[in-house]
């Protein structure tokens, strides 16, 4: 099978999850990845280990990939680095600085070194302003993009992640794999781009909707330097707030059946009002059901027909309300568990279960690749790798890449 990136050298020098998951999607679809470790790994190597130095959540990230082992606090795996990136059309790191630029991975040391590797830098909360310098993984930028409070509830004592998903992490990743190939596309001779992503802007982009402030018509914002902690009172009238707003929101929202949950998503007037003709209910609002209520009397009458809703909705069971709805045109489905995906029709209809043999553990099964290139789902080529495993092979091989 073809890859579009056959022949495209990558060199991830990143840990965690934001740049090694950028490392594997570029993996993916067919460059050649070799992520270059400390000699005790990526920190994800250790993280909850079910044996020592195996992770499912390093598994998870790091398919399709060589690992090669250089102290880069040692002056010649420096220059051995140095030789990997003359031969590289990407470097990409999430090395703070600066280490980086001790590490000889910032952006001029690379360009000095090869003008036309492409240079991608994952950053905590980017590389200007006061805080350039903090340290920050996904929680932190969560904190203090204000993704923490999207799933507010009035009753939590603390902001909580929304599932525990480290959405600042995949969506920095994401970034990421968008910026290699834009910078691809677009390098010129000598002078390929160099690009940066952060996790809190990341973080920010994931909120682009609510990111909005219209001069005139919503509140001034603070002043630069007037932002403020969110506090225990915040939380609450956040919470308030969203929950208020699902109150007199029928049309894009989980619901309760006799048996289970489902979830209906209506996102224009036509799907809403051949939602409400399903459940048998006649909603003057239906047009904009987002729409602030005029009066304390409209509120009270959207409530209604918002509880009126899910009353109706209580009494059948799941898979006859989702039949119901889709034979209308309105999009609806199953509320269903992550862990029973693996062994779901419609999920590796579309390979994206993989499963790969694990040298030293056996079968692993996981996400496999999200790309379709040409019709086809691409399988993994190789799992995860061993620390080290192709620290020979890469040095002494040169740009020969593994069969």
């Amino acid at each position: 099978m073809s890859l579009p990136l056959s022949g495209v050298r990558v060199l991830e020098y990143a840990q965690y999850v934001a740049g090694p998951f950028a490392g594997m999607l570029l993996a993916d679809l067919g460059a050649d990845v070799v992520k270059v470790e400390p000699p005790q790994g990526d920190a994800w190597r250790h993280y909850e280990p079910f044996a020592p130095g195996e992770s499912r959540y390093f598994y998870a990230l790091n398919r399709n990939k060589r690992s090669v082992v250089l102290d880069l606090k040692d002056p010649e795996d420096r220059r051995a680095s140095r030789d990997l990136i003359r031969d590289a059309d990407v470097v990409l790191h999430n090395v703070p600085e600066p280490r980086a630029t001790e590490f000889g991975l910032d952006r001029a040391s690379v360009r000095e070194a090869n003008p036309d590797a492409v240079w991608c830098c994952v950053s905590a909360l980017g590389s200007e302003g006061p805080d350039a310098g903090v340290t920050a993984f996904d929680l932190v930028a969560q904190a203090l993009s204000g993704l923490l409070f999207a799933n507010a509830h009035p009753a939590d004592p603390v902001p909580q992640r929304a599932g525990g998903i480290a959405m600042a992490d995949f969506t920095a990743g994401l970034l990421a794999t968008i910026a290699v190939l834009g910078g691809l596309v677009g390098r010129d001779p000598g002078a390929a781009p160099a690009i940066e992503v952060s996790l809190l802007g990341a973080a920010l982009a994931v909120q682009a909707q609510r990111f909005v402030s219209v001069s005139g018509v919503d509140p001034e914002p603070p002043a630069a330097g007037g932002s403020r902690h969110a506090t225990a009172d915040d939380l609450a009238r956040h919470g308030r707030e969203l929950r208020a707003a699902l109150e007199l929101e029928p049309y894009y929202r989980a619901y309760a059946a006799s048996d289970g949950f489902f979830a209906l998503a209506c996102l224009h007037e036509r799907q809403r009002r051949a939602a409400a003709a399903v459940v048998g209910l006649e909603d003057p609002w239906a047009a904009n059901p987002q729409a602030p209520p005029a009066h304390e009397a409209e509120r009270l009458q959207r409530r209604e027909v918002a509880a009126e809703f899910e009353r109706r909705l209580a009494t059948g069971c799941v898979q006859d309300w989702v039949a119901r709805f889709r034979a209308a045109g309105v999009p609806a489905a199953p509320v269903q568990l992550l862990a029973d995906r693996f062994a779901d029709e419609q999920v590796n209809a579309n390979g994206l279960v993989q499963t790969v043999e694990q040298k030293g553990v056996g079968s692993v099964r996981l996400l496999g690749s999200p790309f379709k290139v040409d019709g086809e789902s691409a399988p993994a080529r190789w799992s995860a790798p061993g620390l080290g495993e192709h620290t020979a092979e890469v040095l002494g091989v040169g740009q020969e890449s593994r069969a």
